[in-house]
């Protein structure tokens, strides 16, 4: 771990750990990560972002087209907020870092968001972003980070029940798999990890769940089933109360014949991709994932 990684871990732990930790209004929590995405994570230069509208309802959404980009498959990406907070303008920073890299575009669609609009708005409006997507010449990509890493599998999984295009592959950085909170990491890193709150958890999945079933697959791909889909890359960081939800959706990805690669990283941030530019990790882990997905536009 680097010299930039460690003083990042101890600055979130006074800040940004206590910040989420004592704000309880979604509405507050949202400005803060807006205005904090814009004064820390910039994108290459060059990038051409657009507002653009897709599937059926109209969904917006941020089209990301990198310098360069050549056709190829399409990157749909959701954004990460624990189904509360953040938006395509919060991650399209990262997004636009990986498209540059890949050289292919990517969509970052505005999902609803609780508590305005509870389960399954969420998942109900990723399914028709990538309905909107699917039929793309060259394929797509599913991607997602935490609550939207969670998202994009449990969209893998609807695609798969419900007989449509499977995408080329999925990738997710420290998804949210389990909103009955039951992995064993959840307690014992819950003093380690350097941004998430553990006690605050189960509040914020109220807000969002609002009494529906938390074992039901749209909220929990821990309990989905995924076969016939394609490949799927993991990250997650050894001090993360959601490490396990990453470790236990990846044994259940190969129970099920999935081929899955597992990245974990010591003792990084939650989501430390975003850091692009503050920690070397966050370049690191995007030039592998670049590698991963440049690997399966070639099959």
């Amino acid at each position: 771990m680097s010299l930039r990684a460690r003083l990042l871990n101890g600055w979130l732990r006074q800040t940004e750990k206590r910040y989420l930790a004592r704000v309880t209004d979604p509405a507050v929590l949202r400005g803060h990560i807006e205005r904090s995405a814009r004064l820390c994570f910039h994108p290459p230069r060059g990038t051409k972002f657009s507002n653009i509208s897709l599937g059926e309802p109209q969904l917006p959404a941020i089209e990301v087209r990198p310098p360069g980009s050549v056709a190829g498959p399409l990157i749909l990406y959701f954004h990460g907020g624990g189904y509360l907070f953040g938006s395509p303008r919060t991650h399209r920073a990262m997004v636009a870092h990986l498209a540059a890299r890949t050289r292919m575009r990517a969509i970052l669609p505005r999902y609803r968001l609780g508590p305005e609009h509870p389960f399954p708005a969420a998942p109900s409006d990723a399914l028709s972003a990538y309905r909107g997507v699917m039929d793309h010449p060259g394929g797509v990509i599913l991607g997602g980070d935490s609550a939207g890493g969670g998202l994009a599998l449990a969209l893998l999984a609807q695609i798969g029940s419900l007989g449509l295009r499977q995408p080329i592959g999925t990738f997710c950085f420290s998804p949210l798999t389990d909103l009955t909170f039951s992995g064993g990491t959840f307690i014992t890193n819950a003093e380690a990890d350097s941004l998430l709150s553990a006690h605050r958890a189960a509040e914020m999945a109220q807000m969002y769940m609002q009494g529906s079933d938390a074992t039901d697959p749209r909220a929990s791909p821990l309990f989905a089933d995924f076969a016939g889909a394609g490949p799927v890359w993991l990250a997650a960081a050894t001090t993360e109360i959601l490490l396990d939800d990453t470790r236990r959706i990846a044994d259940r990805l190969m129970t099920q014949g999935i081929d899955v690669t597992c990245v974990i990283e010591r003792d990084l941030p939650h989501v430390w991709p975003m850091m692009h530019g503050l920690i070397p990790e966050a370049g690191q882990t995007l030039a592998e994932l670049t590698g991963w997905i440049t690997s399966l536009s070639r099959l």
